[in-house]
């Protein structure tokens, strides 16, 4: 048996273009910045909501006073139309307080508009709340009257360590219907 010698030649790599790389390095880049925005936005949208969430459930197993690190900054500045708090300290009372004045409620978010602006974003939703009064002393097994609320939650998050947080934040009622907390019409 006789063994030829076959002789091939391999092509030698072909040299990239550096006109190709770069643009391939820029679409890349933008993929990159694309991705970040739009987790940004999902995180932050994500915030926004498991705050509206608390608003209800936060004191479901008795009063819970560490949850606003979870939502606000150490500095975080709340403006509502039954008062204004600033400092995360004390803000689960703040929620309580207001929240106590009900048997219970439901708050609703939507239509989550976020503006980014690097580490810092604007951020605004339309919000609407249902508050049902406490039954009446004669009546604990039927439901109270209903207070219902419509208007936008708006403010600013920030970038931490530990994630997104609410620096700012404000609900502007646009209407109301029922009796308010103290048992008369709002508006």
């Amino acid at each position: 048996m006789t063994t030829v010698a076959s002789h091939h030649t391999v092509p030698a790599p072909a040299v990239p273009d550096p006109a190709a790389v770069r643009a391939l390095a820029d679409e890349l880049a933008a993929l990159r910045r694309e991705v970040r925005d739009l987790r940004d936005r999902a995180e932050i949208s994500e915030l926004v909501g498991r705050y509206t969430v608390l608003l209800d459930t936060q004191d479901e197993d008795g009063f819970d006073g560490s949850w606003p690190a979870t939502v606000f900054t150490d500095d975080v500045l709340l403006h509502f139309p039954i008062g204004v708090h600033e400092g995360v300290e004390g803000v689960a009372e703040f929620h309580h307080r207001a929240k106590l004045r009900f048997d219970r409620t439901i708050h609703l978010s939507s239509n989550h508009e976020v503006r980014l602006d690097g580490d810092r974003a604007r951020v605004r939703c339309h919000m609407h709340a249902t508050h049902v009064h406490h039954p009446a002393p004669g009546a604990p097994d039927r439901i109270g009257a209903l207070f219902t609320i419509g208007g936008h939650g708006e403010g600013e998050a920030v970038r931490t360590p530990r994630g997104w947080r609410i620096r700012e934040w404000g609900f502007h009622l646009a209407w109301a219907d029922g009796p308010g907390p103290d048992g008369t019409p709002v508006l």
